[in-house]
């Protein structure tokens, strides 16, 4: 089970050092990007597989998401249709989810904004969809070459979108607050006069590249 603790660290760490926090792994490419730059999510995967340019599997997910569930959706990256718009995203609110991760395209973005709800998207369309088509819920996923398990933690910022295996959840979570701790000690020692060469050790790098 999920600790708020490791949750809670998670978040506060932010995408970028948990991604380097577990070995450079897990990181969603650059092509998802929040609506707005503020949004910022965590929580566990409720993984949703759906057809380019139909919803229907979205409407069933929300009856089955748990408050603080991340509805992370293959919508196999189609960004000429918007699945999700205002209406999912009242309805995800009022359900107590915490964020969609989509790989496609949403709609409505300046009522979704407003309403305060963490969605990471490919694109915007204007265009809307069916529902008709059948899914699946609650099965391994993958963006890009990041494969996602329902339950993985996902940690979503202005910086990106970073998948935690479920089970590395604690570890990774101990392991991303040495490293803000870290680097709070580097941006004190640059204060004080330091470098990021000396800090990071790379005099012998730039002497064997004859820049020093």
């Amino acid at each position: 089970m999920l600790r708020e603790a490791t949750l809670r660290a998670l978040r506060g760490c932010g995408s970028a050092t948990v991604y380097e926090a577990q070995g450079a792994q897990g990181a969603l490419d650059a092509g998802i990007k929040p609506l707005h730059p503020a949004m910022r999510v965590a929580g566990p995967a409720l993984t949703v597989d759906i057809r380019p340019a139909d919803n229907l599997m979205l409407h069933y997910a929300l009856l089955k998401a748990k408050p603080g569930d991340v509805l992370v959706v293959d919508a196999k990256g189609f960004i000429e249709a918007g699945p999700w718009g205002d209406v999912l995203t009242a309805q995800a609110m009022k359900a107590g989810v915490a964020g969609l991760i989509i790989h496609g395209a949403v709609r409505d973005a300046n009522t979704i904004t407003e309403a305060g709800f963490p969605v990471f998207c490919r694109g915007l369309s204007i265009k809307g969809t069916t529902k008709i088509q059948p899914g699946k819920l609650n099965v391994p996923i993958c963006i890009g070459d990041v494969e996602i398990q329902p339950g993985d933690i996902i940690v979503g910022d202005c910086d990106g979108v970073v998948v935690v295996p479920r089970l590395q959840a604690d570890k990774t979570a101990a392991e991303s607050v040495a490293r803000e701790d870290k680097e709070a000690q580097f941006r004190q020692r640059i204060e004080d006069g330091a470098t990021t060469v000396e800090l990071l050790g790379l005099a012998d790098t730039l002497q064997r590249l004859q820049l020093f």
